[in-house]
């Protein structure tokens, strides 16, 4: 049944004629007229009364408009975060707001990077309302300079030079992406998780792991600092995922910003001489594990407890950048791309994404992300260790020569 209301009801109306039987055909000429007319009287009422029908059915009909409804309103988000838990959490925001969530997610392989390179080519025109990483470091990187102005900067980042010799040849890449927002909900969560200009957002972190098979290996065995892995003994018994890409991009970053070149060169070349197999991904670097393919992985800590709910024989450790130095803990991020198509709806589901119950649903899902909130850690009774922020500026700006350099040794 169609109902009708606004100035055009009334000749609408007249033209179908409604009642609890719906309408009768045949009633429409006898009702548009009023009693006692006929012949051309009526002929003529049919007539006149045909544009407003057309005004309503085509919507051009000014007064018969109405806003759209709350549940009309939708919001498109580009994540690589893993589809099963990034859908878990946005669909609780459909259900609790109204808002329609158009989703984009990509394969393991290729994410963060392919998303960000994504970015840059619509950034003229964008496509995206809120980027949501699973890492950080691609998202600093794509903040822009100290202004958050959108510019031209290369891949290398400023000023910064391949192993201290020639530069770095990369096609310039947009900056300046996303747009400044102070969200009241993420108002708990430590300064060192956040953009001092309030570009993107940290929550949720994981951390870079050594994961082993539990049927070859024991925790006390292994080696509790990244640098021992380039040992003989243990790298040709490894799995590395293509460092061009995700978290391991990052990882590689973090040794370079950390060790300097020279150091981060002989890493790589030491994996690539004693024979570590390149993974395409973190998962597959696992899988590889669990099947006994290798003795044992750099990965995330998400990917050992998901293969760990499968019953695969994999544990992990947390080996630091340098002996008295940090574990490398990798937030998710959240931004809001500036000139983006929907942006009232991309600021609520920023609020929704960063708040304290987003966090929790994220720890308490399979990946087991942990809370950068220590009320939130508290409340779940999580167990240490507990993320610790690192320098993910200086992380980023050394992305483009650790990303050559990992490419030309590893993966050429």
């Amino acid at each position: 049944m169609v109902f009708v209301s606004g100035p055009c009801a009334l000749k609408l109306n007249n033209i179908f004629k409604f009642g609890s039987g719906g309408y009768t055909r045949g009633s429409r000429r006898r009702d548009i007229a009023t009693p006692g007319c006929s012949g051309p009287a009526r002929r003529l009422a049919w007539t006149l009364s045909l544009p407003a029908l057309a005004a309503v059915l085509l919507g051009t009909c000014p007064a018969c408009r109405r806003p759209p409804e709350p549940s009309q309103q939708a919001v498109v988000v580009y994540t690589s975060v893993d589809d099963v838990f990034a859908r878990e959490v946005l669909d609780r925001f459909e259900r609790d707001t109204g808002v329609t969530v158009k989703l984009l997610t990509d394969t393991e392989a290729g994410k963060t990077t392919g998303f960000l390179r994504r970015l840059q080519r619509e950034a003229a025109q964008p496509r995206c309302d809120i980027w949501w990483s699973s890492e950080v470091f691609g998202t600093v990187e794509l903040s822009g300079g100290t202004d958050g102005s959108i510019e031209q900067g290369t891949e290398r980042g400023p000023g910064l030079e391949h192993d201290g010799a020639k530069p770095v040849q990369s096609a310039p890449v947009a900056v300046g992406l996303f747009e400044p927002y102070t969200s009241p909900a993420a108002a708990d969560i430590p300064p060192a998780w956040k953009d001092p200009q309030q570009r993107w957002t940290g929550l949720a972190a994981r951390a870079r792991v050594l994961a082993f098979n539990t049927n070859r290996l024991s925790a006390s065995d292994l080696p509790r600092t990244w640098q021992e892995l380039a040992e003989p003994r243990w790298a040709n018994r490894l799995a590395f995922a293509n460092p061009q890409f995700g978290t391991t991009r990052g990882h590689v970053a973090a040794m370079y910003a950390a060790w300097g070149p020279e150091q981060t060169r002989a890493f790589l070349q030491a994996l690539r001489d004693n024979g570590t197999q390149i993974a395409d991904g973190n998962g597959h670097a696992v899988r590889l594990v669990a099947s006994g393919a290798v003795d044992l992985c750099a990965t995330d800590t998400d990917d050992v407890w998901v293969a760990q709910a499968r019953g695969e024989p994999v544990d992990l450790v947390y080996p630091r950048l340098t002996p008295d130095g940090p574990i490398v803990w990798i937030p998710c991020s959240v931004a809001v791309v500036r000139g983006g198509p929907n942006p009232a709806a991309a600021r609520r589901l920023f609020d929704y994404l960063v708040s304290a119950e987003g966090e929790r649903m994220l720890a308490q899902s399979e990946s087991r992300n942990v809370p950068v909130r220590a009320a939130v850690r508290e409340a779940l009774k999580i167990s240490e260790p507990w993320p610790e922020p690192l320098d993910y500026q200086r992380i980023a700006e050394v992305l483009g020569p650790a990303t050559e350099m990992s490419r030309e040794i590893l993966t050429r």
